[in-house]
């Protein structure tokens, strides 16, 4: 970290040391003892700039209060026939970690179809996996190799990305909104495999609006990547769509423990149990309660709402046969987000 940066964390610990309750609480669950790199991400979000990011991550506090998200991981999707269809329809899950400790993480950016269960249901599953991924999967692997671990890596599966993908961005604006807004730089990589034609044409699109710090954290791999990845992790921890001969998502497996997005997977079965048990710890002489948490859903930022029009509008033009425009009047997006890269694919 050069003298620069040190400078403008110094000044940023400075004013969150003032932050009181009940925002300093909510605060200890998003730094989880790892000060420096949290704050160091949220500058990383705001250019550096130690006002920006100091109102940004107050604002990320608030909302923590404000929707209860301390309290998320006692809240389970139930019964567990509702969670099975959410964990069917939006493919998430952990397939193991890169030689350098970082969880990795697969999507089935392609296959998922988030038409199961509603809107809430969808962004409270997300924010659960978001964070019991930054109190549980990340604390665990820093203790594990001894230094602080507090980003993870992506495997997006664009296998099965089809222009009926647009009926689904209004809900990847909204998850993507969350991230920009609140979990953000918590991505070191993305790898993009099993990449069809519409998504390569989308991308020379979409590449040039990313700002540089976002366009060299993702990388298209070759088919499902797999020799690539294997420079980074061992084979046990590849997703099961770059494991196999072919190529390409799957919601079902013959060995359920393969499909890392399958709730049968052992990483979705730790999440779903510790769910369950935080649920009956917090309140142990009462029934799990049924029905979604109902987080507020953000406004889009203006740029996030251009970005999506342009490749819904892009994505119509090739349905149309008319090919990609390739320009968007030399506009530069701002891209914090996590989902991003996904949603604007």
């Amino acid at each position: 970290m050069g003298t620069g940066s040190q400078d403008a964390t110094n000044r940023f610990k400075a004013l969150m040391d003032q932050v009181e309750e009940p925002l300093k609480t909510t605060y200890q669950n998003v730094h989880q003892g790892y000060h420096a790199e949290t704050l160091a991400r949220f500058l990383k979000a705001r250019e550096w700039n130690v006002i920006k990011a100091h109102k940004m991550l107050v604002d990320c506090l608030h909302w923590r209060v404000q929707n209860e998200i301390d309290n998320i991981l006692t809240k389970p999707i139930i019964p567990a026939d509702l969670y099975r269809a959410v964990r069917n329809s939006q493919l998430i899950g952990m397939s193991g970690y890169s030689r350098e400790g970082l969880p990795v993480f697969a999507h089935g950016v392609g296959l998922s179809t988030f038409d199961k269960a509603s809107v809430h249901y969808y962004v409270q599953s997300h924010i659960q996996i978001n964070e019991y991924r930054d109190r549980i999967v990340l604390p665990t692997a820093s203790r594990k190799y001894g230094r602080p671990i507090t980003t993870c890596v992506k495997v997006l599966d664009m296998t099965g990305l089809k222009l009926s993908a647009l009926n689904q961005i209004k809900l990847m604006t909204i998850i993507s909104t969350i991230d920009d807004m609140n979990y953000p730089e918590k991505t070191n990589t993305y790898y993009i495999v099993n990449a069809p034609y519409i998504f390569s044409a989308c991308w020379k699109v979409v590449k040039p609006l990313l700002q540089e710090r976002t366009r060299k954290k993702v990388q298209v791999l070759s088919g499902n990547g797999r020799d690539e990845l294997l420079k980074i992790m061992d084979a046990a921890s590849l997703p099961h769509f770059c494991n196999r001969g072919g190529s390409g998502s799957s919601r079902h497996s013959e060995y359920a423990n393969e499909n890392c997005f399958s709730l049968d997977h052992p990483f979705h079965q730790q999440l779903y149990n510790y769910i369950k048990q935080q649920s009956l710890a917090s309140e142990p002489t009462q029934p799990i309660r049924q029905g979604s948490v109902h987080v507020d859903l953000p406004e889009p930022a203006a740029e996030g709402t251009e970005i999506a029009k342009t490749i819904e509008s892009e994505m119509h033009k090739f349905e149309n046969g008319n090919g990609l425009s390739g320009s968007l009047d030399g506009h530069k997006i701002n891209d914090n987000s996590d989902y991003r890269t996904a949603h604007c694919l």
